[in-house]
């Protein structure tokens, strides 16, 4: 019989009937999509499909893929979320940004996501809650807000009035803080600022396996998020060329840099953003005196590299845990319940650490549910 894990986080979820682990699939623009984000909820984690650069046309059809995908009754909640860029919707204008929402909404996604916001765009999710309340259809829409600081988290919690935060530490791959600390001191700094009351934290950044997730649990996380592992998918868009360069990347093969952006000429990312990917000859082209570096010609490098899936020169976005992944599995496969579970409470009782106030022995691997409050852990 297949064994779940219960937190805080799963909690706010009852209507995903798959969910058996605290884990979320990141929303990864350019490399997932509704099939994913359905195998990724179907595996027993919770996927994401990324909004980012789609418009309302697209995102439509990924929705009603993803429904087909999961089986989902039309009407019923769809047991998966959407994820938003702050500053996209921004430059959209709040027409385009209503539109966008409204299909989300439409649609009765679980939640959704912010990620890369600005104070004043906390508007929109007291609109999800307007819309929510004014629905004839009991919704009630989780909003995930992505942090990178405390005071982020703060702004999240006391304006947004966030559902859950997403602690984003500098290991995660993809865009991120320029400026943010490390995960493990991210984490710990958010739970010193905001002890009591607090939202469910997912925790998010160069995560990798069960073991990891599990550490971050006994701290007091109520889940985390995983990006990189689900690139190396068969249901990743990612191309052959750019898994290939993942299998074969070890953990000293990545760097934060924001001329991956001025490469590809995506444009628009907030002041203080830059992005983690594998080191190549790309990133090889990017040293040296800014004046000696000649954009045009790497643009147009990048472009030739893309058509041809030459991996050396395009930009493949990847966390520090990818050094621990060494062969593409299936989205379901990865996440499977049963395997991430047992991976877990075997790090929880090899470890010698216990739960205080657990309901369920977690040593007891019969169990059918394991369920982890809010906990403080004491080691031997």
């Amino acid at each position: 019989m297949t064994k779940a894990i219960t937190t805080a986080f799963t909690r706010l979820l009852p209507k995903c009937t798959h969910l058996q682990v605290p884990i979320v699939g990141a929303p990864m623009a350019g490399a997932g999509g509704a099939k994913l984000a359905a195998e990724v909820t179907l595996g027993g984690a919770f996927g994401f499909i990324p909004a980012g650069y789609r418009d309302a046309h697209v995102l439509r059809t990924e929705l009603d893929t993803a429904r087909t995908l999961l089986n989902t009754p039309p009407n019923a909640t769809l047991p998966l979320g959407v994820a938003y860029f702050g500053w996209k919707l921004k430059e959209q204008g709040e027409a385009t940004t209503t539109e966008m929402l409204d299909v989300s909404l439409q649609h009765n996604v679980q939640a959704i996501w912010f990620s890369f916001w600005s104070k004043d765009q906390s508007k929109w999710a007291r609109y999800i809650r307007e819309k929510d309340a004014a629905s004839t259809e009991e919704r009630s829409t989780v909003i995930f807000v992505l942090v990178s600081s405390v005071e982020q988290a703060l702004m999240a919690v006391n304006e947004w009035k966030a559902d859950v935060i997403v602690a984003q530490g500098s290991q995660a791959g993809g865009h991120g803080s320029a400026h943010g600390p490390p995960l493990q001191e991210l984490f710990a700094s958010i739970v010193d600022a905001i002890p009591e009351n607090r939202p469910p934290i997912l925790v998010a950044g160069g995560l990798s396996n069960g073991s990891q997730v599990a550490e971050y649990l006994a701290k007091g996380a109520d889940g985390a998020v995983l990006g990189t592992r689900f690139l190396l998918t068969p249901e990743s868009t990612y191309t052959p060329g750019q898994k290939n360069a993942l299998v074969a990347a070890k953990s000293n093969s990545t760097v934060r840099s924001v001329k991956f952006d001025e490469a590809r000429n995506t444009k628009g990312w907030p002041e203080g953003t830059d992005g983690r990917g594998l080191v190549n000859a790309l990133t090889n082209g990017f040293q040296g005196n800014a004046r000696e570096i000649n954009m045009d010609i790497l643009r147009e490098k990048v472009k030739e590299a893309t058509a041809k899936d030459d991996p050396e020169w395009m930009v493949t976005w990847a966390g520090l845990g990818v050094g621990d992944m060494n062969e593409i599995k299936g989205a379901q496969p990865v996440e499977r319940a049963t395997e991430t579970v047992s991976d877990i409470l075997k790090y929880l009782e090899v470890g010698s650490l216990w739960l205080e106030n657990v309901k369920e022995d977690v040593s007891d691997l019969s169990k059918t549910t394991v369920t982890l409050p809010r906990i403080k852990m004491r080691h031997n």
